[in-house]
Parts: C-alpha cells; structure tokens; sequence
C-alpha cells in the first residue's frame, strides 16, 4: 500500500510518527467511456475557455472568487492557513462510539507508526481497546480539515473522518409522515417481523454480488449470448394493505427458516 499523508497524532504530550493509507477499495466494476459510433475511448481535456486550448497541469493552479475577483493560491498558502493541522492528527477528547450517529460517518484509514513511535502507537492502541473509547480529533487532508475517530481494531488504529454537523442537511422540509400515521396493531406485527428476522451481524456474509452478476453478463455477451431481460417482482401496490403484506411476510420468513 501506498501512503496518502505522513505525520503525527497528537495524544496529550505524546507524539506518535505516523502514514495513513486507505483502508478500503472499490469492489465495483472499472468501466470505459467509449464513442458509440465507433468504440474509440472518450478523452477528457482541460481546456482553456477563453482560447479552447488544452491547459497542461503543471500550468492550473486553485484560486477563490472573493466578489468576482480571483486570489490564487499556492501550496504554501494552504500550509500557512492552519500549519499545526496539516502535520498533527490531534485528539482533544475520547467519545463512546454508540454516541456517533452513523450519518457522520466518512471514509476509512489505517494508521500505521514509525520505527520510532511504535511504543506509543501500541500503548495508544491498547489503551483505546481496555476503555472502549474512540479519540476524537481533526487534522487537514487534501486542503479541508476533517474531523476525525481514531479506534483499534485488531492490531491497528484506524482513523475514520466524520462530518461535521453543519454538512448534514435538514430534513424538515421533506415530505415526511407523523409519527401517529402507523397504527398500533400494525407496529406490533412489524416488531415480530423484526425479531423473527434478527440475527447476529457478521461482515463476511456479505458480497458485492450486483458486480459478480454484471461480470457474468459480460462474459455472456462476449461469447455473443443474449442474455434476457428478468422480470421483475411487484412489491407494493398503493392499494395493497400493510397488515396483509406484514401476515404475508411473517410467513415466508417462517417458511425460510424451517
């Protein structure tokens, strides 16, 4: 694996050199874009708009539109807003994970110590493992500050980037039922249908099978097969009723698990 950024997490007056790397992949098919007239692959170019003229990248640079007019800005003055954040993943305080709603969540990252931090990597990590807790902090990647959870799973520590509240939109203004829309009976049949159908979660159960199908479609099409259009299954209907399709499901669930 290749690192994405190098520095240290601060942890009181502790100081552990750090990499972090991605921690996850794409599972989804690397699809081209290719003209449909003759198959030639489609090429993206950066064009001036002024002259139509391609624009190398070592010749772009960033720049803000401060009330139409632009200040550019180098690498160094993305440094100078915040140096402390762009070297320093600092913990400032340690939160129960249950407390985090899962809409915060971003991306993960696998932090891995130096030669010379690698004591305090292992005491920081054993530490958060005996107590149960999640450090809280934030530091600078790509020119945006993140705030950030830093947990141990297994031997690692891994850094998970979260929202911040204010990038979560509210959701007032949608369309939404009351809460004394559902009816009573109806709640108490949806509740057995949860717990007939509660089990211990386990990730490996799991497979991205959309893309092991659309492979299966491909090597189809390739050998020159036609492959069929499924039909597919009506769900819902408007006029459906809810406790019919709940008595239904309970049901099938039952027979499934005999």
């Amino acid at each position: 694996m290749r690192s994405i950024w190098t520095g240290s997490i601060c942890f009181g007056l502790v100081n552990i050199p750090v990499k972090l790397y991605s921690a996850v992949e794409a599972s989804e098919l690397n699809l081209d874009m290719l003209d449909k007239k003759d198959h030639s692959h489609i090429k993206f170019k950066r064009v001036n708009e002024s002259t139509g003229k391609e624009v190398a990248w070592a010749n772009i640079v960033k720049a803000y539109d401060l009330n139409g007019k632009y200040v550019i800005l180098g690498e160094e003055d993305f440094a100078k807003a915040s140096p402390e954040k762009t070297k320093n993943i600092d913990i400032f305080q340690f939160v129960k994970l249950q407390e985090i709603d899962s809409v915060y969540f971003e991306t993960p990252y696998y932090l891995e110590p130096d030669k010379s931090g690698t004591r305090a990597y292992a005491l920081l990590r054993e530490a958060l493992r005996k107590s149960g807790m999640a450090g809280l902090g934030n530091f600078v990647l790509r020119n945006r500050e993140h705030l950030v959870i830093l947990k141990a799973k297994d031997n690692a520590i891994i850094l998970n980037t979260i929202r911040f509240e204010e990038e979560i939109r509210d959701a007032s203004n949608l369309k939404l039922p009351a809460k004394t829309s559902a009816k009573p009976n109806e709640i108490k049949m949806a509740l057995s249908l949860i717990e007939n159908m509660t089990a211990t979660f386990d990730i490996k159960a799991y497979k991205d099978n959309y893309t092991a199908e659309l492979m299966k479609l491909i090597k189809a099409k390739a050998r020159g097969k036609t492959v069929k259009q499924p039909v597919m299954k009506v769900v819902h209907r408007q006029s459906d009723d809810l406790m019919s399709q709940l008595k239904a499901s309970l049901s099938k669930k039952q027979k499934k698990a005999s």
